[in-house]
C-alpha cells in the first residue's frame, strides 16, 4: 500500500517554522482565493520562499537545490536546452546522463509542464526544486534582462503543447484538425490574436523557419519575439489563419491578402492579413486595425501648440493640397484620418480613394482601389470630381497620373489630403517634379507639407532622471550637457511597460507651409538644400528639433529621437570638443 504524502502545513509546523493557527488561517485563505497553500504562506510572511520550497521538496521526496550555495551555480549547464524554454518556464538544466535530464524547477505539482518538456526535449526529466525567486535571479544574472513579453508569457506554448501532447502521435508528424471551436489549433490562433490586441501590438508576424515557427509582435514600433512554436504545427497554423481570412488554403505559391474580424473584449477588431511565400513555407503578417486609434484627437498625436494651431488652420482651408510624408509605419494614415474626423460634419462631403481601406468611418464615402477590375486611383479620382466633394483624400500619390489629377482637383476648389514617401517635408516638392509634374503647378497647388515619425513615449510609471546621459546621443539631437541637466529622462522598465521602459507612441513633426519665397523657389526648381534652408528660415521646426522639445519635456529619451530620426538632417552643431569627436 502506498504511503500517504505528508501535508505541507504539517511539515512546516513540525520544523517549527509555522504555528498551527497560521497554517489554519493560510488554509482558509487558500480555499477562498484559489491560491496554492505554499504561495499564501509565503505572501503572509509565515515562512519565506526558501522554507516553503524545502518543505515542498520534503513532501514530494525531491532534492532541494540552494542556487546561492557555493559551487551550485557552476553545475548549471545552460547549453543543454534552448534558452527560450529556460526563460519561459523558469527551469534550469543541471546534467544530462543516458537520456535523462536533471532539471531544477519551482513547482513540483506542475506535472503537465514536466510532460511537455519530456516531449519537447525528447528525454526523461528528473526534477529538483529551488525557489522561484532564486531561479529568476539566476536566469537574469546569466542571460540578462528578460525579453519583453506578456505577463502570462508561457501560456501560448504551454496551452497548445499540453493539449496536443495528449492527442498527437509522437512518432508521426500529423496535421492538427483546423475545424471546430475546441480544436487546439483554433484555441492557439484565438489566443494569439487576443493577446496581441491586449498587448497593444500593431502587427503579428508568423514566420516559418527550418526547425520552428517564430511568432513576433510589433509593439510601439519594435518587433518583440513572443514564442517559438513547434515546426509540426506549421501547416495547421497557416491553414487556420488563411481560413479565417477568407483566402485560398490550397494556394501556397503566390501572395494572398485577406481580412479577419473578431471580437476582443466586446470590441470588433479587424486584422489585415498578408501571406507571402518564403523559403520554408509562407510568412503571414496580420496588421491590427483599431478604429479608435484614429480618433484619439489631434492633441494626443503629439503636436506642440504652435504646430497644432498651424495644422488646424491648414485643414480648414477651402482648397489646395496638404501632403503628409514619411516611411511606412510612421503614422501618416492616423494623422490624416484624425484630420478627417475633425472635418466630418454634415455640411461637408468627404470622399476617399484608398488601397486598402483600413478604417471605416461613418459619414465618409470611402472607395477601395481594385486594379483587377480597372478600379485604379486615377479612375476613382476622376469619378470623385463629378461627385461634388468638399474634401478628397488620396491614399498615396504614387505616379504622375495620380499627382496630376490631385493637383487639378486642388486648383478647381477642392481640399486634397494625401501621402507621399519622402524623408522630409521639402523633399516632397522635388519628388513631385521628378514624377513629371510641372514646377508651376506644384508651387500653386500645395498649401503645406508635413513630415512625421513615431517615437516611443517613456513609461510614466518607471522613467527616471538621467544624471549621466550619453554624450553621443545628446550631440546627435543638438543638446548640451547644460541643456540636459535635470531635464532628460531615461527608460527603466517595469511590469506596466513589460520591462521596455516605454509605453505608447507619439509623433514628431516637420510642418512646412509654402510661403511666397518657397513657392518662387519651387517654380524655379531650386535645389533641395535651398528649399530646406528657406523652410527653416521661415519657421519650420525640423524633426530633430521637434524631438528635442519632447526630450526636454520628459516625453521621450535622446536615444529614441536619435534612433527614429537617424539624424536625417545635418548633424547638429556640437558644442564641445568631446561632442564634436563623438558626433564626427
Amino acid at each position: 500500500m502506498a504511503r500517504s504524502r505528508k501535508k505541507l502545513g504539517d511539515i512546516l509546523i513540525g520544523w517549527g517554522v509555522c504555528t498551527a493557527e497560521q497554517i489554519d488561517k493560510a488554509t482558509q485563505d487558500a480555499k477562498s482565493t484559489g491560491k496554492r497553500l505554499g504561495d499564501v504562506i509565503a505572501e503572509a510572511g509565515y515562512a519565506n520562499q526558501e522554507q516553503v520550497t524545502k518543505a515542498l521538496a520534503n513532501q514530494f521526496g525531491l532534492e532541494y537545490v540552494d542556487l546561492n550555495a557555493d559551487g551550485i551555480g557552476d553545475q548549471v549547464d545552460m547549453s543543454l536546452i534552448p534558452q527560450d524554454l529556460i526563460k519561459k518556464h523558469l527551469v534550469l538544466p543541471l546534467t544530462k546522463t543516458n537520456g535523462r535530464l536533471q532539471l531544477v524547477m519551482h513547482d513540483p505539482m506542475d506535472i503537465e509542464l514536466q510532460d511537455m518538456l519530456r516531449f519537447r526535449l525528447n528525454m526523461e526529466v528528473d526534477p529538483k526544486l529551488a525557489s522561484r525567486t532564486q531561479i529568476q535571479q539566476f536566469i537574469e544574472t546569466k542571460l540578462g534582462q528578460p525579453r519583453m513579453v506578456a505577463p502570462e508569457e508561457s501560456l501560448v506554448t504551454e496551452s497548445i503543447d499540453r493539449t496536443i501532447d495528449r492527442s498527437v502521435d509522437r512518432s508521426v508528424d500529423k496535421s492538427i484538425d483546423v475545424a471546430g471551436d475546441d480544436a487546439p489549433i483554433v484555441k492557439l490562433v484565438n489566443r494569439i490574436l487576443t493577446e496581441a490586441v491586449k498587448m497593444r501590438a500593431s502587427d503579428i508576424h508568423v514566420e516559418p523557419f527550418a526547425d520552428r515557427i517564430r511568432l513576433r509582435y510589433r509593439i510601439d514600433g519594435v518587433c518583440i519575439e513572443r514564442d517559438n512554436l513547434p515546426k509540426r504545427m506549421q501547416n495547421s497554423l497557416l491553414s487556420r489563419l488563411k481560413l479565417m481570412s477568407g483566402v485560398n488554403i490550397a494556394e501556397k505559391r503566390v501572395p494572398q491578402d485577406g481580412r479577419i474580424k473578431i471580437p476582443v473584449d466586446e470590441d470588433q477588431v479587424d486584422f489585415r492579413v498578408s501571406a507571402c511565400p518564403v523559403y520554408h513555407g509562407e510568412s503571414v503578417v496580420l496588421r491590427i486595425l483599431r478604429p479608435d486609434s484614429v480618433r484619439i484627437g489631434l492633441v494626443n498625436l503629439g503636436f506642440e501648440e504652435d504646430n497644432l494651431e498651424i495644422f488646424n488652420r491648414i485643414i480648414r482651408r477651402p482648397n489646395g493640397i496638404f501632403l503628409v510624408t514619411g516611411p511606412t509605419g510612421s503614422g501618416k494614415t492616423t494623422t490624416l484620418y484624425s484630420a478627417l474626423d475633425v472635418l466630418n460634419q454634415p455640411n461637408r462631403k468627404i470622399i476617399t480613394a484608398e488601397d486598402p481601406i483600413e478604417y471605416n468611418f461613418e459619414g465618409i464615402n470611402q472607395c477601395q482601389v481594385n486594379d483587377r477590375i480597372g478600379l485604379t486611383f486615377p479612375v476613382i479620382l476622376r469619378t470623385m470630381l463629378r461627385q461634388a466633394p468638399n474634401v478628397i483624400l488620396v491614399g498615396e500619390i504614387r505616379d504622375y497620373e495620380v499627382a496630376e489629377i490631385a493637383i487639378q482637383a486642388a486648383l478647381t476648389g477642392h481640399l486634397v489630403f494625401s501621402t507621399l514617401h519622402t524623408n522630409d517635408a521639402p523633399s516632397a516638392i522635388t519628388r513631385l517634379v521628378d514624377m513629371g509634374v510641372k514646377p508651376f503647378l506644384v508651387a500653386s497647388s500645395i498649401q503645406a507639407i508635413m513630415a512625421q515619425r513615431l517615437i516611443r513615449v517613456l513609461c510614466k510609471e518607471c522613467k527616471a532622471l538621467d544624471d549621466n546621459p550619453d554624450p553621443k546621443h545628446l550631440a546627435l539631437v543638438g543638446l548640451t550637457h547644460d541643456d540636459a541637466a535635470g531635464k532628460v529622462y531615461k527608460p527603466v522598465g517595469c511590469a506596466v511597460c513589460n520591462n521596455s521602459g516605454y509605453k505608447g507612441r507619439q509623433g514628431i513633426f516637420e510642418l512646412m507651409q509654402l510661403n511666397s519665397q518657397i513657392r518662387e523657389m519651387a517654380f524655379k526648381s531650386a535645389p533641395l538644400t535651398q528649399l530646406r534652408k528657406a523652410a527653416l528660415d521661415g519657421g519650420m521646426r525640423s524633426l530633430v528639433e521637434d524631438g528635442k522639445v519632447k526630450i526636454l519635456k520628459g516625453t521621450t529619451s535622446p536615444a529614441e529621437i536619435a534612433r527614429v530620426t537617424q539624424v536625417a538632417e545635418e548633424t547638429p552643431q556640437a558644442t564641445t570638443e568631446e561632442e564634436k569627436q563623438l558626433a564626427g
